[in-house]
């Protein structure tokens, strides 16, 4: 699915003696420098009716004129009147508490339910921003802040962000294990060597560094917060497991529950926990129109309260016996 994009300008005098790309990106703002490059190199821009490369010096008065193909959405991608529960939105971002258990993306096995079907009922105009206007992504049972980008212009400038490192995201997990102090995790992660959908710290991957701190220790477990610097996939997880402090009911990376000498009504809490205890509690940002740093923040949901309030509890029982 696409649609043409037909743009006109003229160079102004301040970037003379600028590169064709950086002087398309300032003043097509709403579209990625990658994407302006590749239209460039496709000879879908003309300057004074001539192609240039994308290094090519550019003068004042020259007449800039883009006629290109902007692909949209997979036209399988369907709308459906689903639950969105969302913290802010404005005509820029939208930013959503995601319940666990909801895909984000459509892909195989699941088309319909979806994240991004929710949002293509709630905000239709999302079709025409690369993959609805999501910037990163959560796992399926994980909980938490997404941001959402409903413009052209926000979409780039969360993703530049990203890239930057400067967006704020804090989680807060259960892991097993007491941690007595809090510390860095600073070790690459990629795919694991033999099985493809698991992620693993190896000296090939790309770099991944979380920062962790200690809320409250427990007889065999810790409740800590979790900020992050790169955002790889299962980052949090994996980098926990590496320390061996996996999060508490990861069905992938949890290893052997720890919990000896536990209560029996704290055991089965643990045990009954069956998603990642994981949630994306704290989300900020530069607001892509204001320049203003933003801020959100959401409670852990009730199933993390419930098995927190369980963990506490067997404390109590072992100090008053």
């Amino acid at each position: 699915m696409s649609e043409t994009i037909k743009l006109h300008c003229e160079i102004p005098d301040e970037l003379t003696g600028m590169r064709l790309d950086q002087a398309l990106a300032q003043l097509f703002p709403d579209y990625s420098r990658g994407q302006l490059t590749k239209w460039i190199k496709a000879g879908e821009v003309m300057v004074d009716n001539t192609q240039r490369r994308p290094r090519d010096k550019v003068h004042s008065g020259e007449q800039i004129q883009i006629r290109a193909t902007l692909q949209v959405q997979d036209d399988h991608w369907q709308a459906e009147a689903l639950h969105l529960d969302i913290v802010y939105e404005d005509e820029e971002v939208l930013i959503l508490n995601k319940p666990a258990g909801m895909v984000v993306h459509p892909g195989a096995g699941n088309h319909q339910g979806t994240l991004v079907n929710a949002l293509l009922n709630h905000a239709p105009s999302l079709i025409h921003i690369p993959r609805a206007g999501i910037v990163h992504r959560i796992d399926k049972q994980t909980t938490g802040l997404l941001m959402v980008a409903k413009t052209l212009r926000a979409h780039n400038s969360l993703i530049g962000q990203l890239q930057e490192r400067t967006v704020l995201r804090e989680y807060q997990a259960v892991v097993g294990g007491v941690l007595t102090a809090g510390g860095t995790v600073d070790a690459p992660l990629g795919r694991h060597h033999i099985d493809r959908k698991r992620m693993a710290v190896t000296d090939s991957g790309k770099p991944a560094v979380t920062h962790y701190r200690v809320i409250e220790r427990f007889r065999a477990h810790t409740h800590i917060r979790c900020k992050l610097e790169t955002g790889r996939t299962h980052q949090i997880r994996v980098h926990m497991a590496y320390i061996r402090h996996p999060l508490v009911g990861d069905p992938v990376y949890g290893g052997r529950m720890h919990g000896k000498g536990l209560s029996e009504a704290c055991r089965e809490a643990v045990t009954g926990f069956r998603r990642q205890a994981l949630h994306a509690g704290v989300l900020g940002f530069e607001h892509p129109a204001s320049g203003e740093l933003v801020s959100w923040e959401v409670p852990i949901p009730d199933d993390m309260q419930q098995l927190i309030h369980a963990l506490q509890t067997d404390m109590t029982i072992t100090e008053s016996s």
